[in-house]
């Protein structure tokens, strides 16, 4: 490194450390310390139930920006963009020792004495320290790299969010990236622990996660994702400090980063990918069976079983399927099911020719969106979201789109991430649908909302149970027609091959991972009930293979909401008012479903008694 260099790393390295000084994050240990006085039954009582319950909340969250620092990034918690979480082995052993110390600190709360506010606070805590003491009976920590996430993906989208509006931001980077070996280290040796125990992804879904390891490992190190926060340093900021941050940052890519991408991609298309499992399903690995059951009950929030959510998707499937059926009848053509699918699939007026036209509409529906949400919703976020292009180097691995939450602390705005890869496949006919679940009214509006709540604790901002997030977002595609959309037969059918979609979903990922169903067995089914296009619906497929139990989640979360909006309209009557019900759903963030339903029929009756 030339003196220059040396002299400014130094002195950033003396204001890095003034800051951590200032913000230091407490350690693991102060953390377990914490956690066990205020589990103590003979702890004095000289405050109330609702202050020891509040102090747990407090507590817990300070636990999971320190156990995950790339959590605290997501949601713009500072003091931890430096780290990643340690995936050693004795660091998972101990937090699977630790996974019931929040029961614990719960033992000694009396319910009965708190708030109906701090009941919900309880009972979500609750809810949450359960849950990991029932995962950690499983080594999902075996499983790092899927078709869908992994450090391929979740590491380079993670930098992307990191904003450099400080020296001190760049040194929180660069020590990032400087330890990034070390993570991929990590990742290896577990990686190789699930080679020898059986436990890893099927073989089949795995094909593109060491391409996209490849296409991280770049001719010119200031080309590396990994350096994406330089590219928008502040204006304020002399060009001799941007040239030096970007300097320093190139060359941490090219003899830590790009060195550790080149490891990883070797050990994996070497070893991991060859010596994964040929199996399919779940139930195929050791514990399969109630690893599944666990997985089910973790993201549907409920305690129905593999059996019954796969009849339900079949009764659901039945009913969509004569929806589907009708709006054909109604676009007067005269072939069947399949040859009207096959129409949708191959006609060029279905499908745009350029990105840059794709992505303008997309954002033109969400404009079309935004003014008609105040007649369903009493409550709209400040936090504003914006329409992008998937990055290129996900582009061939992901779904049709996906969101991506902003953070009102780290003044980072939302996005809704549109797949611009292989333009055959992104038919405009379920643009519309796909809006209203990514953006508003959909994940948009619903995390932004929760990560706007007043007075409650930090930690409920950023819930995430898939059931509810998910379930508001199919929930969200049936307001359509409210917002001015579907106003064709084609976006019409397109919704409801959004929706057969989720019910397909019912069926296949029980079908995987409970019933012995084969890969094409999924595959089939699925495209005998969608007019999704073959591409999307072998990804999809291999989505359910890698995630076990998630996509589960969407149409129970749908039905449910759907279920309580029929019970409030019944027993409300003509003083059921919809932006009352949205706003009531919405206004304590994510939670299970069994809690939900709780709250929503406590307000119908309050409402009742009211008028």
């Amino acid at each position: 490194m030339r003196p220059a260099l040396l002299a400014f790393a130094a002195l950033v390295a003396i204001q890095t450390a003034a800051t951590a000084q200032q913000h230091r994050p407490p350690s693991l240990a102060e953390l377990d310390r914490r956690f066990r006085d205020l589990a103590r039954p003979d702890r004095p009582r000289t405050s109330s139930d609702s202050a020891r319950l509040r102090q747990l909340a407090e507590l817990y969250l300070e636990w999971q920006v320190t156990e995950s620092p790339e959590f605290a990034t997501l949601i713009g918690h500072a003091g931890h963009d430096h780290a990643w979480t340690d995936l050693s082995a004795s660091a998972i052993a101990r937090r699977k020792r630790e996974a019931g110390r929040t029961l614990a600190v719960l033992k000694v709360v009396d319910r009965q004495r708190l708030s109906p506010a701090d009941r919900l606070t309880y009972d979500l805590l609750e809810h949450e320290g359960r849950n990991a003491v029932d995962q950690a009976r499983f080594p999902s920590e075996l499983i790092q790299v899927t078709a869908l996430s992994g450090i391929q993906r979740d590491i380079p989208d993670l930098v992307s969010l990191m904003k450099v509006a400080r020296s001190e931001d760049a040194m929180a980077l660069f020590a990032r990236l400087q330890s990034f070996p070390r993570l991929v280290r990590q990742v290896i040796a577990l990686l190789d622990t699930g080679l020898a125990r059986g436990i890893t992804p099927p073989r089949i879904t795995l094909h593109g996660v060491a391409d996209a390891v490849g296409r991280q490992i770049v001719d010119d190190p200031a080309m590396s994702v990994m350096l994406s926060p330089l590219a928008h340093l502040p204006p304020a900021m002399p060009e001799a400090e941007r040239a030096r941050l970007r300097e320093r940052g190139a060359v941490i890519v090219r003899d830590s980063v790009l060195p550790a991408w080149r490891q990883l991609h070797r050990f994996l298309t070497e070893r991991y990918v060859p010596g994964a499992r040929e199996s399919i399903g779940l139930s195929a690995v050791p514990d399969g069976e109630a690893w599944y059951a666990f997985a089910v009950r973790q993201y549907t929030t409920t305690d129905m079983t593999a059996s019954e959510i796969h009849a339900l998707g079949l009764r659901e499937v039945e009913r969509i399927r004569r929806a589907m059926d009708s709006v054909i009848t109604a676009t007067g053509f005269t072939g069947g099911f399949g040859d009207f699918i096959q129409f949708l699939r191959t006609d060029p007026r279905f499908y745009f020719t350029d990105t840059a036209s794709l992505l303008r509409e997309y954002r033109d529906i969400a404009k079309r969106i935004d003014p008609g949400l105040i007649r369903l919703f009493g409550r709209l976020p400040r936090v504003p979201y914006g329409v992008i292009a998937v990055p290129a180097y996900a582009e061939r691995d992901v779904t049709t789109a996906y969101y991506m939450p902003g953070s009102p602390e780290a003044g980072r705005p939302g996005y809704f991430y549109a797949n611009t890869y292989d333009l055959k496949a992104r038919p405009k006919w379920e643009m519309e649908a796909l809006t209203v679940h990514e953006a508003v009214p959909g994940h948009h509006l619903q995390i932004a909302l929760a990560q706007e709540l007043e007075n409650v604790p930090e930690f409920r901002k950023h819930l995430g149970f898939t059931a509810f997030v998910e379930g508001w977002g199919l929930y969200a595609e049936s307001l359509g027609s409210d917002l001015g959309l579907y106003t064709d037969p084609y976006s019409r059918f397109g919704a409801l091959t959004y929706d057969m979609w989720r019910a397909v979903r019912l069926v296949v990922d029980t079908g995987l991972h409970s019933m012995g169903w084969s890969r094409q067995q999924a595959i089939d089914f699925f495209a005998a009930n969608s007019s999704k296009p073959l591409h999307d619906i072998t990804v999809e497929v291999d989505r359910y293979i890698s995630w076990p139990g998630q996509a589960l989640a969407y149409k129970i979360g749908q039905l449910k909401i759907l279920e309580l909006r029929e019970h409030a309209t019944r027993e409300l009557g003509d003083a059921f008012d919809v932006r009352a019900f949205h706003d009531q759903v919405l206004g304590a963030g994510a939670v299970p479903l069994g809690i939900l339903d709780a709250r929503i029929r406590e307000w119908v009756t309050r409402e009742k008694q009211r008028v």
